[in-house]
């Protein structure tokens, strides 16, 4: 007679839910472990790290792209065509600028020239005391110091009041072409409220001070080194 050593049914079954439920209880008291919660902390901040990284290393080429073509189409706006042959964007120069009033402790001045000679630069600053912080502006200077045109492209100025700085809502900023230190008096660098040259907007007047200040603190800059940056010819 053969005899079969099976436990009863119920018994095996009682077992396994025993194992499993002991498994929960080990797993919950993990849980509760410093240790554990440390290593979870740290898996999670790789992970978001490596996804981060990716995303960077994806989006990095079109980004740089995206901005260098932002870059030439302002300056575009500030040096106009046929007063140079080169490549603007390929040899910016850093000029140590800490204290000036370009507001920057480096500022990055893009060099245009024909030929060999130099016949104009742009540099970009900031202009201080906007209603709503710095405003970010570009001035193209030709060799004698006049403004080739200047342009707000960064700026936190409240809509349909400050943001007139810009040339899609108005032409303000075109009243600047032509100008420089010697053919605008120290006095004439203000807006009309003030005594100067340059109109306010209408309930909106610290704006366009800012502005005004800002583009004379760049021509400040540019006569402060016009001999090395005219001198650029390599």
């Amino acid at each position: 007679m053969i005899s079969l050593n099976r436990k009863p049914h119920g018994q095996a079954s009682g077992g396994y839910w025993e194992k499993l439920r002991k498994s929960f209880d080990d797993m919950d008291a993990l849980r509760q472990r410093l240790d554990y919660q440390t290593a979870l902390l740290a898996v999670c901040a790789l992970a978001a790290s490596l996804l981060l990284g990716m995303g960077d290393l994806v989006t990095k080429g079109s980004i740089a792209e995206r901005q260098a073509e932002d870059l030439k189409a302002t300056l575009g706006q500030v040096l106009p065509e046929g007063i140079y042959d080169n490549d603007v964007l390929a040899e910016p120069r850093l000029v140590p600028s800490a204290g000036e009033e370009t507001g920057l402790e480096q500022t990055e001045v893009f060099i245009a020239k024909k030929g060999s000679e130099v016949t104009a630069v742009a540099f970009k600053m900031l202009a201080t005391g906007g209603y709503a912080g710095d405003l970010t502006l570009m001035l193209g200077v030709d060799r004698e110091g006049k403004i080739l045109g200047a342009r707000v492209i960064a700026h936190a100025e409240t809509p349909g009041l400050g943001d007139k700085v810009e040339t899609s809502k108005s032409n303000w900023i075109l009243g600047f072409n032509g100008r420089s230190l010697g053919n605008t008096s120290a006095q004439a660098w203000r807006v009309k409220k003030d005594g100067g040259d340059f109109d306010q907007f209408a309930g909106a007047t610290i704006t366009p001070r800012a502005v005004v200040k800002g583009v004379e603190g760049g021509l400040k800059f540019f006569e402060r080194h016009r001999r090395e940056l005219l001198a650029a010819t390599d």
